[in-house]
């Protein structure tokens, strides 16, 4: 399935993606964060005890938009859900974060293992414009 189809296109070239998540009274968050785009599934990685991780876990329903990294929007939202992932999916996501933002997401890696913290890894699935079913 292309990015067209499964609603990714807009994202491709950007840089940073707004992340909004909900808190328990609907109120919604939004949050720019980097990103990578793995077989049609986006993975962003926060501190584990971010407001955001926990709002996911109380609720996976979010939205995206591609945005600068202020989170000024350069598109439109785009529903989603978005899911915790274990270990076993984190570590190929933290590869190809890496591989994106280069010596930016290096210098975080090394800054982690000064002081040391629990991540997460988040991923973002969004419902494809085209379903051939």
């Amino acid at each position: 399935m292309s990015a067209e189809q499964t609603g990714l296109a807009a994202f491709t070239q950007q840089r940073y993606l707004s992340l909004e998540t909900y808190r328990r009274t609907g109120q919604p968050v939004a949050t720019p964060v980097w990103f990578v785009i793995d077989r049609n599934v986006i993975y962003v990685y926060s501190l584990a005890n971010a407001g955001k991780v926990k709002r996911i876990r109380n609720n996976p329903r979010v939205r995206i938009a591609a945005c600068d990294v202020r989170g000024a929007l350069r598109g439109a939202w785009v529903d989603a859900t978005a899911r915790v992932v274990d270990e076993r999916e984190a570590e190929p996501a933290q590869r190809r974060l890496r591989a994106k933002y280069g010596w930016q997401k290096r210098l975080l890696d090394l800054l982690r293992k000064a002081r040391p913290k629990p991540r997460a890894v988040i991923a973002i699935r969004v419902k494809p414009l085209f379903d051939p079913s």
